[in-house]
């Protein structure tokens, strides 16, 4: 059966934001392809909700060349789809990727050398089945590779046709000012950062939002809902289902407290009072400074989504509500 993306996809514009500086426009919502979209789940969800998200408006894929699982099978998943269902879309997308964790054994699968980056990034355009993605990240700070040769083959990707744009993440403050300083030397400007950032996860907060807003960089923050725990699945008690009780390395069981839970519940009244989820109080918490472009969301089904999109549809938080919100989160 042939795709035909919603004719009413664009019928919201303000839905998009610009990048910092740029002449790039994301949406405000962005769909990152982490954990759901490898071989361990079925294709044709993950095609539903890829889709699904196209046709409510959302442009930007956001991928990594170990994302999986197992690594680099979100990309080839995601690949299928360009190929097929998204062939005579490409150009309503922005496909990102990234290189800097560990992709292969030996000592250039990893980090932030010019061999790596150049070596994952043509790995990544032969699993997306793509000439060149739109955005290319350094996906973490190497402490041991100099910031020049790890922002020149940034610099050399963009030159090279292999990316449009580039950007960093996990970069500190005084990290990313460096980078930023060297990409914009070099005539490669620093398109956009991805932090992680969340309202339990707040070091963004402490200088760096100012040093993009400054410098006219982006921002793209990850894990905006602290891996589930800023939506409802754990007010009550942890689901058998969730990532803590599988045993998810990237959400541990002593990341629920009842002092966190009865933060949770005091988060919950405030978004209930504006007629929203936790989930959509948090992204739009996220979204309230103008620094911030878009929040990278992930999904395991379409509704989800669709809950997340609805977070738009509210109205900025007064002073009030961002003051109730302040005193909650000091019991952290």
């Amino acid at each position: 059966m042939n795709y035909r993306p919603s004719e009413n996809r664009y019928s919201k514009p303000d839905l998009y934001r610009r990048c910092g500086r740029s002449g790039v426009k994301l949406s405000r919502l962005s769909l990152g392809l982490w954990q759901n979209f490898g071989d361990t789940r079925d294709f044709e969800s993950q095609r539903a909700l890829v889709l699904g998200a196209f046709d409510r408006g959302i442009t930007h894929f956001d991928l990594a060349n170990n994302y999986g699982p197992p690594p680099g099978t979100a990309e080839s998943n995601f690949g299928r789809m360009l190929s097929t269902d998204l062939a005579s879309h490409r150009d309503e997308l922005i496909i990102s990727s990234k290189a800097g964790y560990h992709m292969w054994d030996g000592p250039y699968g990893d980090w932030g050398s010019r061999k790596y980056l150049i070596s994952s990034l043509d790995q990544s355009l032969s699993r997306l089945g793509l000439e060149y993605v739109d955005i290319f990240y350094h996906h973490r700070p190497d402490p041991d590779t100099p910031l020049e040769e790890t922002m020149g083959a940034l610099d050399h990707i963009v030159r090279s046709g292999k990316a449009l744009y580039v950007g960093i993440s996990n970069y500190k403050a005084e990290q990313a000012k460096e980078a930023i300083a060297l990409l914009r030397e070099l005539g490669t400007p620093c398109l956009i950062h991805q932090p992680r950032y969340n309202m339990f996860d707040r070091w963004v907060e402490d200088g760096l939002l100012d040093l993009l807003a400054e410098n006219g960089v982006g921002c793209i923050p990850f894990c905006p809902l602290a891996q589930g725990l800023l939506t409802d699945r754990y007010l009550k008690e942890i689901p058998s289902d969730s990532r803590i009780a599988t045993g998810s390395p990237f959400l541990k069981s002593d990341a629920i407290t009842d002092e966190r839970i009865a933060i949770l519940k005091q988060l919950n009244e405030v978004a209930a009072a504006r007629g929203q989820s936790l989930a959509q109080l948090a992204l739009i918490w996220i979204l309230r400074n103008p620094a911030v472009t878009s929040a990278l969301i992930g999904a395991s089904k379409l509704s989800q989504v669709e809950d997340n999109l609805k977070a738009l549809e509210s109205a900025e938080l007064c002073a009030e509500e961002l003051a109730k919100i302040e005193s909650i989160l000091a019991s952290e």
